[in-house]
């Protein structure tokens, strides 16, 4: 009797819902290798979102092949990649967003079973504000490259980013509750933007040091460097002010010295 109270008593195991959002354009040789990366997760709390900006290449044809593992595909023209996430957000419903751009996968089929596992391993009664992990990058085939340069700091908050986007947006799940929409007038870096003004509202930050992600190192952040850079300046000047942006840029460059 008293272990049937006690059982009675014990919260129930985690299961959040992922909201995971694709957003692609004329992505039609990249985008099967995402879409199967989600759909074949072994964690079926799942709510996969595509937004397509009304692509022309054939993409459309490879998402309806899958439509059925889909709970929603918009394909309508856009302002823009972060105009399309905002879109992505305004329709996810889970606990958490996640953002697998095409081209982008998760590590293993069992990636989201792995991380709401390292939950329960830790005993957590209550859901993380933010679950983040490792990333590695790979080339056009699926093909290791090598992991991100920046390390993934074991303990995360929002001053952390003073040192560089020390984890990458695919592999930093948000609380839906708590994130805001992306700022559009940023092209290119507004997810650097946005991932700061989710720490500065979240309490606990769950690091499952896990491999999440394989993201493909030619994305549209890659193919504009000096523009990213640039508005990563802007970014860090506005969240941590002029003269730690400075110094932190001073050090970045001390740093880049010694390694050669």
């Amino acid at each position: 009797m008293m272990t049937n109270q006690a059982n009675a008593l014990r919260p129930a195991p985690l299961q959040p819902k992922f909201s995971i959002i694709t957003v692609c354009y004329n992505a039609a040789s990249t985008i099967e290798d995402t879409l199967q990366s989600v759909i074949t997760q072994t964690y079926h709390h799942i709510e996969y979102i595509l937004i397509d900006g009304q692509s022309t290449d054939g993409t459309l044809d490879i998402i309806r092949r899958y439509q059925s593992h889909m709970a929603k595909v918009v394909s309508e023209p856009d302002k823009g990649l972060y105009d399309a996430m905002n879109k992505g957000l305004r329709l996810a419903t889970g606990d958490y967003v996640c953002f697998l751009n095409a081209g982008d996968c998760f590590h293993e089929d069992d990636t989201l079973q792995q991380m709401v596992h390292r939950l329960h391993e830790a005993g957590l009664h209550e859901l993380p504000d933010v679950i983040y992990g490792e990333t590695q990058l790979v080339d056009s085939e699926g093909h290791f490259v090598r992991m991100r340069r920046l390390q993934t700091p074991k303990k995360l908050n929002w001053k952390s980013f003073r040192h560089g986007m020390l984890v990458c947006h695919q592999a930093f799940f948000a609380k839906r509750t708590l994130a805001p929409a992306y700022d559009t007038h940023y092209r290119f870096s507004a997810d650097f933007d946005w991932c700061i003004r989710v720490m500065k509202c979240s309490k606990l930050l769950f690091n499952t040091h896990l491999t999440l992600i394989e993201y493909l190192s030619e994305g549209m952040t890659t193919k504009n460097h000096q523009a990213s850079l640039n508005e990563r300046f802007r970014i860090m000047v506005h969240h941590y002010g002029l003269f730690t942006t400075l110094a932190m840029h001073a050090w970045f460059v001390v740093r880049l010295l010694f390694k050669k």
